[in-house]
């Protein structure tokens, strides 16, 4: 079925379809063409590029950000059945740079024979995948949250004839980001990954690590984002604080602890020959940032622990905030993530 879903789809764009009004039906038999897909605040697929039997890319025009947003995917090998999502979130560089998953690890070929539609977010850097208070004069209207939570799964599900089971994962600046999108939208994944993802934002210390991302890296005013760091905005997206409201999703959560490992070997595959002076820069910042992050994610285990809320957490003997650390991690979550994919509710 998903086949002709896909087919039809292309079909519709191909005429022009993309910005009628109509309600989407999954496809049964040969020969339909599937309508127009909108989700309930009138977001759309304006355009598709089929770049093999396996990838494809949907350009989704977004009501809530008036913009339209590049979304890879990779088809199941086995279309013949409705298949679940896993909706892949990069970190800081939100995807438009070359710091993706699918860039920088295999984890598209790990997951080439799971039958499992796997949707790779590309967002705007440095956004945190939430909804912004203000439009920011250097990273601009950003409303992800919105995007990723509410308009983008009913495209989706209509588009790849899903059968409407997902899970997410996220690695880095994205870790809150998969968290408060579980919390906020109940029911909608069952499963939750993080790798080496921050888990806090209220925290004095988790606050500066977000407006070191958002500010230092980004260009961007991270007041524009949740406000002034007494604004209710920045309790409101900690899940660490609101972790009770992760019950019933399979989760898993992974980091080093900064000190130096197997993938931080300068001229190794994650980590290229660079000069003596870069070196030591680069270990250090990845050090930096992981040991924080180990601190997060234990601070949300203890809280997981008070609401008697079982979680799987991995805590790696060494390693910094680097690829080769996320691809393998990516790895051991599998059998989390498929627990909410393939396992009845």
């Amino acid at each position: 079925m998903g086949r002709i879903v896909l087919a039809a789809l292309v079909t519709a764009v191909s005429l022009g379809m993309g910005g009628q009004t109509a309600t989407a039906e999954p496809v049964t038999s040969p020969g339909v063409t599937v309508p127009s897909v909108k989700s309930p605040d009138g977001s759309y697929i304006k355009s598709i590029e089929v770049k093999d039997s396996r990838n494809i890319t949907l350009q989704i025009h977004s009501a809530v950000m008036d913009a339209t947003i590049p979304v890879d995917v990779l088809r199941p090998a086995d279309t013949s059945a409705p298949r679940p999502t896993l909706y892949l979130l990069n970190g800081a560089g939100g995807g438009v740079d070359t710091a993706t998953w699918k860039l920088r690890t295999d984890a598209l070929d790990f997951l080439a024979d799971k039958n499992v539609n796997v949707v790779q977010i590309i967002s705007t850097g440095f956004a945190f995948y939430t909804d912004w208070l203000e439009t920011d004069p250097v990273l601009g209207v950003n409303k992800w949250s919105t995007y990723i939570g509410e308009e983008l799964p009913t495209l989706i599900d209509a588009a790849l004839g899903t059968n409407k089971v997902n899970a997410i994962a996220g690695l880095s600046m994205a870790g809150v980001s998969v968290l408060n999108l579980a919390i906020n939208n109940p029911g909608l994944f069952r499963s939750a990954a993080i790798y080496s993802g921050i888990t806090q934002t209220s925290d004095p210390i988790a606050r500066e690590a977000v407006r070191l991302t958002v500010e230092v890296w980004g260009g961007g005013d991270v007041e524009n984002m949740w406000g002034a760091p007494d604004n209710p905005l920045w309790v409101a997206n900690d899940p660490t604080i609101h972790a009770e409201k992760l019950r019933g999703t399979n989760l898993f959560v992974s980091t080093g602890n900064g000190i130096p490992g197997v993938y931080d070997m300068p001229g190794g595959e994650f980590f290229p020959t660079e000069t003596v002076l870069e070196t030591p820069e680069r270990l250090a910042v990845g050090a930096f940032i992981e040991a924080n992050v180990d601190m997060f994610n234990r601070n949300l285990e203890s809280r997981l622990r008070e609401f008697d809320i079982p979680a799987t957490f991995v805590y790696r003997g060494s390693g910094t905030h680097s690829w080769g650390y996320w691809q393998d991690d990516l790895k051991t979550s599998w059998p989390v993530l498929a627990q909410g994919l393939y396992s009845a509710p």
